[in-house]
């Protein structure tokens, strides 16, 4: 056995592997995004590609993962294996204040992404100087993560940057894949399959066992009222033509992609044929819910199906209440309470625990639903010589709290020292999560997806030969579950593959915006959304603590955003008139941006009231309205405003908002509103029934009592204001 030689490496901790070395010898000088098999030591090669970037650009290291728990075993890694002793790994419980000087003293930083991205946000973290960032869990730099924003910046700020990006599976839709090779710059791919042939040598053998189990006679009545109401659904969607077709095979994620896209139609065409987009909301909502129950039935069993109804019943939704009110549904219920069978795979896994536990140090069993992983572990413990425990994510559910990260560490030491000897997980154990190598890995469904697939295979077979085991229940989505992730698995590879062939450094890189220093926002710093993160790519972000909008862009002009979720929130709680008020009053030019494309769609507010409210935010508060479609318009558009005011219009950025330039009858108002309780209404009553400022002030109390709105109490507060000295 040959160990790695090397000052930084500690003495026989890493051993030399062929590919590893291949690999490292690839990425050492390009972007990359490197695709093995979980347990094959992508963390050893961040380490070598560490040791390598340290000696020859100095600077520092960053080791990005998604999780708390991820960052950790991470940090424990490289502190196992590297001769290096600054290191350190942040979260958010670690002080700004205090992260700022780390940043100064440390050589290896790991942390979160948003932890990352707040402090190049905050301009607490120079990318300058940083030789290499590592972004474990790859795959997930798609959309609004953090992972997108941080190697933009790192790119446009990095005097030496290399990208590494680190994945079992970057899934299979080619422009999903697409989309993560350009949010990460990658130049270069290095992919590996268990067949690969430099590491072969390094797997075990992973012997697949299918065991099929036949769906229970008593279930498929309750099967056929669901498909019944299931398939009136799918009708009227294809009558109003959202579908092609009305067939039951359809896929529950195809359904998801049909309700965003009805509401993009919806706000596009507002206005026409609004009825049938309101009813394809609720056919699209109901045949969603009814997807999800056959799943469980058919996977899961009764019980799983009944509590799944019982939560149903307490949503507020009008599809749940049309659902739970169906007379289809209601004959699928009673006749579920009648039934005490159980899904026969509980007594299948039951049977194949008892034989392997005799052989086995260690099993995890795969369940994607909470509540059977409960059932699973109630039944497993009936078993002589079983210890099995129950391992979920920290997120808590209605009567199922979640796992702190404290308790998740304790469950898996236990489990490594053998107190626990199965594990019954959820899909926090899937990604990246240190868990021990197992003998059995037993999926108690299949998942449509491959790259939870590879993850849970890849639990077992790194030091010895592994066994998988998969329950499915025949002519099934079980069945259909696991071909679909075998050939998105397959597709995935030949992508990757081609991609890796196709890639060749770009010539002419775009060149990245540069910031321009001469440019200043001021955000609140309440405001956590993207267009923050793209606002701090062009131009300088500083946060403050505001007492009315958003965004200063000018001594003169202020932003108020509102998602559209975030606007009819407003509007139902009253508040939205308050927030513009405010602005209206503090500046020359305010202005409120509506950011999303489905204004009309949400809650239960018509689109008549809507309107009204907009009308009356441009007419009654002199309040400039603006409609985006999403967070990278928006951005474009505080960003044009903030050029025009600050450089050709030479005007600066206040810290304090300045007051709108006000014609007398303004001035006269405003300075009555400020008396106590008088409103603008109010204000403009007494100065018709006086005439101008100074007789208001002078009015006496009985006849100011003459004022509609103005009660004794009322009119002693007004003169007590006026005739008390100032101290």
């Amino acid at each position: 056995m040959e160990f790695i030689d090397h000052p930084l490496i500690k003495k026989n901790k890493v051993m030399a592997r062929l590919y590893q070395e291949a690999i490292v010898d690839s990425c050492r000088e390009k972007n990359s995004l490197i695709v093995l098999p979980t347990g094959l030591g992508k963390t050893i090669i961040a380490a070598l590609l560490t040791v390598y970037r340290l000696q020859k650009y100095e600077g520092e290291v960053i080791f990005l993962a998604p999780t708390k728990p991820l960052v950790m075993q991470h940090f424990q890694t490289f502190c196992d294996v590297l001769n290096i002793e600054d290191m350190e790994f942040f979260t958010g419980t670690v002080a700004p204040s205090k992260r700022k000087e780390l940043y100064k003293n440390k050589k290896i930083i790991f942390a979160t992404p948003q932890v990352i991205e707040n402090d190049i946000i905050s301009q607490r973290l120079d990318l300058e100087n940083v030789s290499m960032i590592i972004f474990d869990e790859a795959h997930r730099a798609v959309g609004d993560y953090a992972y997108v924003f941080i190697a933009k910046k790192y790119m446009e700020k990095g005097k030496n940057p290399l990208i590494i990006g680190l994945t079992a599976s970057p899934g299979s839709e080619k422009e999903k894949i697409k989309e993560v090779l350009e949010n990460l710059f990658i130049e270069n791919i290095e992919v590996r399959t268990e067949s690969s042939p430099d590491i072969k040598r390094y797997i075990q053998d992973v012997d697949i066992e299918w065991i099929e189990v036949g769906f229970p006679e008593e279930y498929k009545k309750i099967r056929e009222y669901l498909e019944k109401y299931l398939e009136n659904k799918l009708k009227i969607l294809h009558n109003i033509g959202f579908l092609r077709s009305a067939s039951l095979g359809i896929s529950k994620k195809d359904l998801l992609n049909l309700g965003t896209k009805i509401r993009k139609e919806m706000n596009q065409s507002y206005g026409n044929m609004e009825k049938k987009y309101f009813i394809g909301i609720m056919a699209q909502s109901a045949a969603v819910k009814i997807h999800h129950a056959l799943e469980l039935l058919e996977t899961q069993g009764i019980i799983p199906f009944l509590d799944y109804f019982e939560r149903l019943k307490h949503q507020k939704t009008k599809s749940a209440r049309e659902i739970i009110n169906s007379e289809l549904i209601k004959k699928a219920l009673n006749l579920a309470r009648t039934i005490e069978v159980r899904h026969p795979k509980y007594e299948k896994l039951k049977e194949i625990i008892e034989k392997e536990i005799k052989k086995c140090r260690n099993i995890i069993v795969f369940s994607q639903y909470r509540d059977s992983a409960q059932k699973i572990v109630n039944l497993l413990n009936n078993i002589e010589g079983v210890r099995a425990i129950r391992f979920v994510g920290q997120s808590s559910k209605i009567r199922d709290k979640g796992l702190s990260q404290k308790k998740q560490k304790e469950i898996l030491d236990k489990f490594r020292n053998q107190e626990y000897n199965v594990l019954v997980a959820t899909s926090i154990a899937e990604e990246g999560l240190d868990i021990p190598s197992v003998d059995l890995v037993i999926f108690f469904e299949p998942v449509p997806s491959e790259i939870r697939t590879i993850q849970r295979r890849g639990r077992t077979g790194r030091r010895s030969a592994g066994k998988v085991i998969v329950l499915f229940t025949g002519k099934t989505r079980d069945e259909a579950y696991f071909w679909v992730s075998k050939a998105k698995e397959k597709k995935m590879h030949k992508i990757l593959l081609q991609m890796k062939n196709q890639l060749k450094k770009k010539e002419n890189i775009e060149k990245q915006t540069k910031i321009d220093d001469f440019i200043k926002i001021i955000v609140d710093h309440r405001e956590k959304s993207p267009v923050v993160k793209f606002l701090s790519s062009r131009c300088l972000v500083e946060q403050k603590d505001l007492p009315v909008g958003d965004y200063i862009l000018s001594e003169r002009v202020c932003v108020e955003r509102k998602s559209s979720e975030d606007f009819l929130r407003s509007l139902m709680e009253r508040k939205i008139f308050q927030q513009i008020k405010g602005i209206s009053e503090s500046y020359e030019i305010p202005i409120l941006i509506i950011e999303g494309e489905d204004l009309y769609s949400q809650h239960d507010i018509s689109p008549n009231s809507i309107l009204s409210a907009i009308i009356s935010i441009i007419l009654d508060f002199n309040v400039y309205v603006i409609f985006t479609k999403d967070s990278y318009e928006t951005m474009l558009i505080l960003l044009d405003i903030a050029k025009r005011e600050q450089q050709k219009g030479k005007r600066e950025i206040p810290i304090r908002g300045s007051k709108k330039i006000m014609d007398i009858r303004e001035n006269q108002r405003y300075i009555i509103e400020g008396l106590p309780h008088v409103s603008a209404t109010l204000a403009e009553r007494l100065l018709k029934h006086f005439g101008s400022v100074k007789n208001v002030f002078t009015a006496p109390k009985e006849e100011l009592m003459k004022i509609k709105g103005i009660g004794e109490k009322t009119a002693d507060e007004i003169i007590k204001v006026i005739e008390e000295k100032f101290e």
